[in-house]
């Protein structure tokens, strides 16, 4: 048997060596290699074997079978290569893949960053993910607001997770939740140092709001937070009117109104207008809400209320593309129309 297995050894290798083409490859390995190939049928043969032959014959079994599955790869990958190279023409023209470009509310928060770090802003971030605490708790949100109704606020399936940590670390954070606002980085950043404290926290925010010209379900935001000694409202004002005048053009109109956030007090509501701009046929468009940080949120944080003052700001950056930009409804940035994407790229053959 020996014998036997030596010369179909020899059959097989030869006729994969002879296969012009995958066919006769394939042709080879159905009539040597396949269940009812003569490899295998031979091989059925070995429980006929006297027992003192079999280690000989075992030995020799696996090496042609070794050898034979070898030279089949080996020449399945030359036919593979060389069909390759034939359907190659390397006289065609390449095929242009143009380069991208920066989504224009991506360019707004590039650009916004770019003002506040001359200002002297450090950029924060933090998750997406967030629990009750870090989201409304910390920034004293009572427990009856609206905002935490289960039709305001995208609350998560908590079923298999483990307990989300609290303020100090622990369990003890309530529901997991999509982020309503980047305020919660602010919370994050004034646990881990002390003042002075001075950033900006762009991302992405989330809420159940009615889908219009001006509102989304999912936008992006940039909050802003200075904690210091003897920061006054005035700071806050003159940061909020120099950098959007800085963004959107020094004919700017502003309007600070009397307005109420949780965890800032005295708020306002900035509106901003320019000469022949109009959104839904207002002049009049709001894109900012601030407010000096209420002590109860320094409380929260451990921080000394009678010696730090700060204040805190948020913008959503759809809105400021809007009005840098023109455009009447911001529903179009998310539409994905290269059409109208294309208008605001930055490269030069766009």
């Amino acid at each position: 048997m020996l014998d036997d297995i030596a010369s179909l050894r020899g059959a097989i290798l030869a006729a994969i060596a002879a296969a012009a083409d995958a066919d006769a490859l394939e042709a080879a390995r159905i009539r040597y290699l396949s269940r009812s190939g003569e490899l295998p049928v031979l091989l059925e043969k070995m429980s006929a074997v006297p027992k003192e032959q079999r280690p000989a014959i075992g030995k020799a079994a696996n090496e042609a079978k070794q050898a034979v599955a070898a030279a089949f790869d080996a020449r399945k990958a030359e036919l593979t290569a060389a069909g390759e190279t034939e359907d190659f023409d390397p006289t065609l023209p390449g095929r242009y893949d143009p380069p991208g470009s920066l989504h224009p509310v991506l360019q707004v928060r590039d650009r916004a960053i770019e003002i506040f770090r001359r200002l002297g802003f450090a950029l924060a971030d933090g998750p997406d993910i967030e629990n009750e605490v870090f989201n409304f708790d910390a920034l004293n949100t009572l427990a009856d607001h609206p905002a935490r109704n289960e039709q305001d606020t995208f609350y998560l399936d908590e079923e298999g997770l483990e307990p989300s940590p609290g303020l100090d670390g622990k369990t003890g954070g309530g529901r997991r939740l999509l982020r309503t606002q980047t305020s919660t980085v602010q919370i994050r950043a004034m646990l881990a140092g002390q003042p002075p404290l001075r950033i900006i926290a762009p991302g992405r925010c989330y809420r159940r709001d009615e889908i219009d010209a001006t509102h989304g379900a999912s936008f992006f935001q940039m909050e802003g937070l200075v904690v210091g000694e003897n920061v006054t409202l005035a700071d806050l004002k003159g940061t909020l009117e120099y950098f959007f005048r800085e963004l959107l053009g020094s004919d700017l109109k502003f309007r600070f109104r009397p307005h109420f956030f949780p965890f800032t007090e005295p708020s306002f509501e900035v509106d901003c207008a320019r000469e022949g701009s109009t959104v839904k046929g207002r002049e009049w468009l709001e894109i900012c809400g601030c407010g000096m940080v209420d002590p109860e949120v320094f409380r929260h944080v451990g921080y000394d209320s009678e010696k730090y003052t700060g204040y805190a700001f948020g913008f959503g950056l759809e809105r400021i593309a809007i009005m840098r930009h023109g455009v009447p409804d911001l529903r179009l940035f998310s539409e994905n129309d290269v059409r109208f994407l294309r208008q605001f790229s930055t490269r030069l053959d766009a």
